[in-house]
C-alpha cells in the first residue's frame, strides 16, 4: 500500500513523501528544501530513491542539488533544461514507475509553461498537482495564459471524484475566504471554511483534498455556475467560462 506524508517547508510548502508498505525506499515530490527531507530520512532510516518535480520554481526544486549529492535519487520532472538534475525528462502522455505504481504525466501549463502533474490510478487514485490546482484555488499565472490554466484545470477536473489531491502549498484557508466572496451562497464553501479554520487552529494540514469536493468548493472549477458568474460580474467579463475564469483569477490576485 502506498502512503503519502507531508513534510512542511518554508511555512506553507508541502514536500510529499511517498513510501510503499514497509520498504525503506521512498520518493519525494517537489523538494524545495533539502533540510526537512534529510531530517525525516535520517530519523526514520529511509532511503531516497526517487524524486518527482512538477515545475521549475525554486521553492519546488531548491533542495535537489543537495539531495542528489547525498542520496543519488532518480529524478523525474519536466523536459526543461533549466532544471538541473533531471534524469528522466517527461511530458504529456508519458508514464513512469514510482513506488511500484504507474504514474501518468499530465501537462498543465498556466502557472508555468513547464508545469506537469503526476496522477496514479488505484484505490484511491492520487494526484500530485504542484501549483496548478490547490484546494479551493489555483496557481497564479506567472508564465502561461488564462486559457492555458483554464484548460489545465478542466483536464484535472475530469479525473475520478475520489482522486486525492496533493497540492504544493497550504493555501486552503485563504482560498476559501476568496471562495466565500466568489461563491457566496454555496453551503459547501461555508462548511469547508469552518472545517479548515478548525484544522489550522490545531496546525493540521488541510490536504489532501478530494476532487469531487473540489468541484463543489473551488470557484476556478465552477466557472459555468450562475452564482459564481453573478459574483464575478462585478469584477469583469463573465460571458463565457474562460472569461469568468480570467475575471476570477484577476480578482483573486487583488483579493
Amino acid at each position: 500500500m502506498l502512503s503519502v506524508t507531508p513534510i512542511p517547508a518554508f511555512g506553507d510548502n508541502y514536500i510529499w513523501l511517498l513510501r510503499q508498505d514497509t520498504s525503506p525506499d521512498v520518493c519525494v515530490v517537489d523538494p524545495g528544501d533539502a533540510a526537512p527531507v534529510m531530517h525525516v530520512l535520517e530519523r526514520e532510516g529511509l532511503t531516497l530513491t526517487k524524486v518527482l518535480i512538477t515545475h521549475h520554481h525554486h521553492d519546488h526544486t531548491g533542495g535537489l542539488e543537495e539531495l542528489i549529492q547525498r542520496y543519488s535519487p532518480h529524478v523525474i520532472g519536466p523536459n526543461n533544461p533549466h532544471i538541473e538534475g533531471i534524469d528522466e525528462p517527461v511530458g504529456d502522455g508519458d508514464t513512469c514507475r514510482v513506488m511500484g505504481r504507474r504514474f501518468d504525466v499530465l501537462a498543465v501549463p498556466g502557472h508555468t509553461l513547464d508545469h506537469i502533474a503526476f496522477f496514479t490510478p488505484g484505490i484511491p487514485p492520487l494526484l500530485f498537482s504542484g501549483d496548478a490546482l490547490f484546494s479551493a484555488g489555483c496557481g497564479r499565472l506567472f508564465e502561461g495564459t488564462p486559457e492555458q490554466m483554464h484548460q489545465s484545470l478542466q483536464r484535472l477536473a475530469e479525473l475520478p471524484d475520489d482522486t486525492l489531491v496533493f497540492a504544493g502549498h497550504e493555501y486552503t484557508q485563504a482560498n476559501l475566504r476568496f471562495a466565500s466572496a466568489a461563491d457566496p451562497h454555496n453551503p459547501d464553501v461555508a462548511s469547508a471554511l469552518a472545517e479548515t479554520e478548525r484544522a489550522r487552529e490545531l496546525d493540521r494540514p488541510t490536504l489532501p483534498s478530494q476532487l469531487g469536493r473540489e468541484r463543489r468548493i473551488n470557484p476556478f472549477l465552477r466557472c459555468a455556475d450562475p452564482e459564481v458568474r453573478a459574483a464575478a460580474a462585478a469584477h469583469g467579463d463573465t460571458d463565457t467560462d474562460l472569461a469568468t475564469f480570467t475575471t476570477l483569477r484577476a480578482w483573486k490576485d487583488r483579493f
